[in-house]
């Protein structure tokens, strides 16, 4: 099987092909090389790789790549097991989503009050990424 480790095959957006160059990401790592293509026509994918491959910039990319800007709702929910790795994500999506304009991520997760958390969903995020605990208490609230 031939694989294409350049980021310039996928046909991402101009805003997220710029801002890898802008980032220093050349070429794809073999685990964002194997899956975004994929993910990148709608198909799920299911994945495995050690820490620090680019997992989060493979599945981030295709999350950002889909969004559609202009529409100000929940557009996708990322479920992390734990309050740090929740950050990490929040993060990360944060950093490739910084040249379109008007992206709004939020993290939700425990530890912090629920108030400002209700605030920030009311000014509607297009990306949620939050523990399950946390997530749940604002569905049933």
């Amino acid at each position: 099987m031939s694989t294409s480790f350049s980021f310039a095959d996928l046909g991402l957006k101009p805003e997220l092909h710029s801002n890898l160059a802008d980032l220093g990401y050349t070429r794809m790592t073999l685990v964002q090389a194997r899956t975004l293509p994929t993910m990148l026509d709608g198909k799920d994918v299911l994945a495995q790789a050690r820490t620090g491959s680019g997992k989060t910039a493979a599945f981030g990319l295709a999350l950002l790549n889909g969004l559609a800007p202009a529409r100000f709702r929940v557009q996708a929910l990322v479920l992390c097991p734990t309050r740090e790795l929740a950050e990490q994500v929040t993060g990360e999506l944060r950093r490739l989503a910084r040249a379109i304009a008007n992206i709004k991520i939020l993290a939700l997760y425990g530890g912090t009050p629920l108030g400002p958390q209700i605030g920030s969903l009311r000014s509607s995020p297009h990306i949620v990424v939050g523990t399950p605990g946390r997530i749940l208490k604002h569905l049933t609230m």
